[in-house]
């Protein structure tokens, strides 16, 4: 049998501290970087071949979009911005000029609203909410070979920029095209998406765009729950929504389920997609392939770091050199 996913453990995680820098011989580096990233490898190998049983953390949290409901008005789009202190849009939010193009998330915007022309009423619209899915068995996690992702007892699928060195293995496996690197910075490596406003869920709080939807298009709650709700929506009004719950069981199943009036292919969403969760399709191949093709890139990735912290340890101890010279 599978070995049962292990929640993860609380508790602080380790700091720097300014002004130390470590010193060890390079060969004493290597040895213990190849080691570990062997072992690290294998780990996740074997951890991500358990989890292809694995349906998702109990009572975890998830997200409704009805879009039958949504108007376009974009407030998800600025209370994101917001919450996540991201830059400005080069658009505003109550421009209409913005729906002349399809957009995806970006590194500045981690949901974006598009229109799509609805076929059984001209005059009113269909507006699409896009951002991470939060899959209950997430590819991005499945392809990052330095466990930059995580799927927290919550729901949500969080993202560590101080372990990623940029591989971009989790662009090319979400099923969905959702997470963003920022190519304006190419030494500071940094993927960005919706993390389902982690920070918030921890302290009892609601994402920032369930909370500020005008008309209830997004609603926030248990995904069991939503689920529920979905189905009894769908079910009861026939005549309103199209008779599927898209994340229901899309990729093994998502944490942001969409119930519509018009066909999910009409208004972008990939479709056709397995049931099954992508690790499934990647179990035999992950039991065939030499471990050291696979270390190559969690070596680098744990080099990256390494050097990333270097660089930031010296920082700090020039900074304080600076202070008492000054001084």
């Amino acid at each position: 049998m599978p070995d049962k996913p292990r929640k993860p453990k609380a508790g602080k995680q380790k700091t720097s501290k300014p002004g130390r820098v470590v010193r060890v011989s390079r060969r004493a580096f290597l040895g213990t970087l190849a080691a570990a990233g062997g072992a690290a490898v294998l780990t996740g190998a074997r951890d991500a071949l358990a989890l292809r049983n694995f349906e998702g953390w109990p009572n975890r949290f998830g997200m409704l979009t009805d879009m039958t409901r949504c108007v376009g008005c974009r407030s998800c789009e600025a209370a994101c911005q917001q919450a996540n202190s991201l830059p400005e849009p080069a658009q505003a939010f109550d421009d209409p000029a913005v729906f002349e193009a399809v957009r995806r998330p970006t590194f500045e915007a981690y949901t974006v609203v598009n229109r799509y022309p609805n076929p059984n009423d001209p005059s009113r619209p269909v507006y699409r909410k896009i951002q991470c899915n939060h899959c209950n068995e997430p590819a991005c996690a499945t392809a990052c070979p330095v466990h930059a992702y995580t799927k927290t007892p919550e729901g949500a699928v969080t993202y560590n920029a101080d372990v990623c060195f940029g591989c971009r293995y989790c662009m090319i496996a979400c099923p969905f095209n959702v997470p963003a690197y920022d190519y304006h910075s190419p030494f500071d490596a940094r993927i960005s998406k919706c993390i389902l406003c982690h920070q918030r869920l921890i302290t009892g709080g609601v994402p920032a765009c369930a909370e500020v939807c005008p008309t209830g298009a997004v609603t926030f709650g248990r995904r069991s729950e939503l689920l529920r709700m979905a189905k009894e929506q769908v079910v009861s009004h026939p005549e309103r929504y199209i008779q599927h719950v898209y994340g229901e069981r899309e990729v093994g199943g998502t944490g942001w389920l969409y119930i519509s009036g018009v066909p999910f292919e009409q208004l972008g969403f990939p479709i056709n997609l397995p049931d099954k969760p992508i690790i499934e399709f990647t179990r035999g191949f992950l039991s065939t392939v030499p471990t050291a093709s696979i270390a190559l890139p969690a070596i680098f990735g744990m080099c990256y770091a390494a050097l990333k912290e270097r660089d930031g340890e010296q920082r700090e101890s020039d900074k304080d050199k600076e202070e008492k010279t000054d001084g």
